[in-house]
């Protein structure tokens, strides 16, 4: 699956190959109601042309005609869209949401330096490790570090003028086993973006199961899956759902020996309690294993029905992925 940030970079990529000067523009921050996330991404050239999005049209509007008159020729600068007050770096218009959001906007010319960037950041995209790109405002300059863990997806160094944005694979959601947990979970994550891949071995629950279009199923022991290679990245969640040890408890013995950034598995605070125990004894997981599994899963939202406990399990998912504590919430 290619994300919208892909096929952005990607057409970048192709405008710097054939001489096309371009400006990638990302989205910073956002202050109220606003329609796109920090991260989001567009490309543009001179003549209008463009790929990807910033909001529901009036930003990408704006940025287009003042593109067109011959602004925008700073190698970087952070735009202001929405709120109160105005700077040559803001722009007048007023978001229909209320919201207000940042906007970076490179200037990129077409030569070695600037394309190698962009086809690591693509490779980033379309790979199995997400990384940070760094772009430094006061030259434009842009570079690749590793990525943490987890954590915010944009953040920026004012003192040292330095912005830091994640990149990589799309977003995937691992279900160890089936259930009707485990559909719903598949439902809400596919409407969030996610790639979703079940992995149900058992004949008996094959023959029953229903899975929404866009799920992969793949008729294995999910532990194999999930320790083959590439199947997890920091971008993977991984999630058991069966109340079945035999599925459960080796698909976290797999899940924590991978990169995966969320693993957790569905049970009591008792039964997570002996789920532990037969984790350090029989798998030979140590204190620091244990701790990376989220059980009981999810948050406590006081869950009752299948799709309830779906959207405790996701928004957990999607806490951890924007580095947001509990205690934050």
């Amino acid at each position: 699956m290619q994300s919208l940030d892909y096929q952005v970079v990607d057409q970048a990529v192709e405008w710097l190959s054939g001489g096309r000067t371009i400006w990638l523009c990302t989205v910073l921050s956002t202050f109220g109601s606003s329609p796109r996330e920090p991260g989001s991404m567009m490309v543009a050239i001179g003549d209008g042309h463009h790929v990807g999005s910033l909001s529901g049209g009036c930003v990408e509007e704006d940025f287009l005609a003042r593109l067109a008159g011959g602004e925008y020729n700073a190698s970087a600068v952070i735009v202001r869209y929405g709120g109160t007050g105005y700077s040559p770096e803001s722009s007048r218009i007023r978001l229909p949401c209320g919201g207000t959001l940042e906007v970076l906007v490179e200037r990129k010319e077409p030569g070695p330096e600037n394309l190698a960037h962009l086809e690591s950041v693509r490779g980033a995209l379309s790979g199995e490790a997400e990384r940070t790109r760094m772009v430094r405002l006061t030259d434009g300059k842009s570079w690749l570090e590793e990525a943490r863990a987890a954590g915010p997806r944009v953040s920026q160094d004012e003192s040292n003028e330095l912005v830091s944005i994640r990149v990589g694979p799309v977003a995937r959601l691992i279900l160890a086993g089936y259930s009707s947990v485990a559909e719903a979970c598949a439902g809400f994550a596919l409407s969030l973006g996610y790639q979703v891949v079940l992995c149900e071995p058992r004949e008996e629950v094959i023959r029953d199961i229903r899975l929404a279009d866009g799920v992969e199923f793949i008729p294995q022991l999910p532990s194999l899956y999930i320790a083959s290679p590439g199947a997890c990245t920091p971008s993977t969640a991984v999630v058991a759902v069966t109340h079945d040890p035999r599925i459960d408890d080796l698909a976290m013995m797999a899940a924590v020996k991978s990169p995966a950034g969320y693993i957790g598995v569905m049970g009591s605070a008792r039964t997570s309690e002996a789920r532990a125990g037969r984790l350090r004894r029989t798998g030979g997981l140590s204190e620091a294993d244990i701790e990376r599994i989220h059980m009981p899963i999810g948050l406590g939202l006081g869950s009752k029905t299948p799709a309830e406990i779906a959207l405790a399990i996701m928004a957990d998912i999607v806490r951890v992925r924007r580095g947001r504590s509990v205690s934050e919430l």
